[in-house]
């Protein structure tokens, strides 16, 4: 078929002017406009509607002006074009033929929506209202809209939600709202069908992690519009999907890992919210000028290319820690026996251990580049690989530590002499207290929420999801499913 044949022709006229439009077989719409013009419907339109005979173009073009020169894509614009066929007869053929191309694009039709309204500056409602609704219905996607009401509500909303209703789940919010989706389908007894539902993020939270790697692997800027259009055009990716096992106790994870200097600092500048996001670097500044060292030892099965990080063991075994009742993380434990997602299935005895003992200053577990729109924790991971990226800290000076601190926005903290990065199929975090006072232990982060107090930590009264002991991460590849740019 020639790809350059025309599906349509007419002639038309466009804001005034009559000419000849014609709808090309490679998706192309071309009319002569000061030479010629084109629009390529699977990039630029993302609906039509009539009025009478005539028919508007929803469109999104690249602006004029913006960063080319830099790498940077130009910022996208709202340019619709309206145009009227030169009969009714003609009008009804350029309606059918354009439902028909856009169909064939294997657009969402249908989408639960959940919009976080407290997530970051809290602006989540606003951003859906004015921002992610109106883009959608233009490319006329019914929505179903759940505004969360609590913690963990998406994940209740999600268990027993009937996905034959939907073409994705799509989360206006941080990466929490995310988490929470992920957890909750793979703890139905469907799992296996209910995890294939696409997944789409737009940023309108603190961190915006997923939001940014999907964006930025393509170049576009992380902002609301470049999101929303990535889950109209419908393109999908993998994502590998962690899980964080202790005892009967199951985490499933999509982002991050942390422990030590990066845990304390997420964590524990919750304490000077009122700074706003300033509170990050002040409180960073602190407990850089105040280090603290952990004891612990790390086992992991490292990635090919990787094995020289470490030295040879068997392997360590799993934690049978008993799950602490928790308000914030959970509601119920996640048994073994009930009929749900259970991790990989991997012979874990027969692998190539290795391990590195500590103290460490930070344990850093990556499954996306970005872990926020400002920091690039991982940059050498990618989606859906099997493995994920561990960056570790054993000992640096401040000053270095500073300057290292400050590439994060880059990722050029990995280049550091002082760092370790690697990647890993299995890792066992066994994590003790801080170096020079044994009553004192640390915080485990997983993806923004505390998974783990030990004794002497910030708000360690708090109940939380696992204990301060040996837990096991096991990645499985690909095993969820996010509307991607490309």
């Amino acid at each position: 078929m020639d790809r350059t044949a025309a599906i349509i022709s007419d002639q038309v006229n466009v804001n005034g002017t009559v000419t000849q439009l014609s709808l090309l077989a490679d998706g192309r719409l071309w009319w002569p406009e000061g030479g010629q013009r084109n629009l390529i419907i699977e990039k630029e339109v993302i609906g039509f509607a009539t009025d009478g005979l005539n028919i508007r173009l929803k469109t999104v073009v690249e602006s004029g002006d913006g960063c080319c020169g830099c790498g940077s894509r130009r910022k996208v614009v709202r340019d619709d074009v309206v145009f009227r066929p030169s009969s009714e007869e003609s009008h009804r053929l350029w309606c059918r033929k354009l439902k028909e191309f856009i169909d064939s694009l294997g657009r969402p039709k249908r989408l639960f929506v959940f919009v976080n309204p407290f997530g970051g500056r809290k602006f989540g409602a606003n951003i859906f209202r004015d921002h992610v609704k109106p883009l959608l219905e233009d490319a006329q996607v019914h929505l179903t809209v759940q505004e969360t009401k609590h913690q963990l509500h998406a994940k209740q909303v999600v268990q027993s939600l009937d996905f034959s209703k939907y073409d994705g789940i799509v989360c206006v919010s941080g990466d929490g709202i995310l988490v929470e989706v992920v957890n909750g389908l793979l703890q139905r007894e469907d799992w296996d069908t209910a995890i294939k539902i696409p997944l789409g993020v737009v940023p309108a939270g603190t961190g915006n992690g997923m939001a940014k790697s999907l964006l930025d692997s393509v170049g576009d800027p992380c902002t609301i519009t470049n999101a929303v259009l990535a889950i109209i055009r419908g393109h999908k990716r993998s994502l590998d999907v962690a899980t964080i096992t202790q005892g009967e106790t199951r985490f499933f994870s999509v982002l991050m890992l942390a422990w030590g200097l990066v845990a304390d600092i997420d964590i524990e500048s919750e304490k000077y919210r009122w700074m706003g996001s300033a509170r990050i670097d002040f409180y960073a500044l602190s407990r850089i000028f105040h280090l603290r060292h952990y004891e612990g030892c790390l086992y992991f099965v490292p990635a090919p290319g990787f094995e020289a990080y470490g030295e040879t063991i068997s392997y360590p075994g799993s934690s049978a820690s008993k799950r602490i009742i928790s308000d914030q993380m959970d509601e119920e434990p996640v048994k073994l026996k009930r009929v749900i997602y259970q991790g990989p299935e991997i012979d874990l005895e027969n692998l190539s251990w290795r391990v590195l003992n500590g103290p460490f200053i930070s344990v850093w577990l990556h499954n996306v580049p970005w872990g926020a729109e400002n920091t690039k924790a991982a940059p050498d991971a990618e989606f859906s690989d099997g493995y994920l990226d561990l960056i570790i800290m054993k000992n640096c000076p401040k000053l270095p530590l500073l300057s290292l601190m400050s590439d994060l926005n880059n990722g050029g903290h990995v280049k550091s002499p002082h760092v370790m990065y690697l990647k890993v199929k299995v890792l066992v975090l066994e994590p003790g207290p801080r170096l020079g006072d044994q009553e004192k232990e640390g915080i485990i982060d997983a993806d923004g929420e505390v998974l783990a107090r030990g004794k002497g930590s910030y708000q360690c009264e708090q109940k939380t999801l696992m204990a301060y002991d040996k837990l096991q991460i096991t990645v499985d590849q690909g095993l969820a499913t996010l509307f991607a740019p490309i």
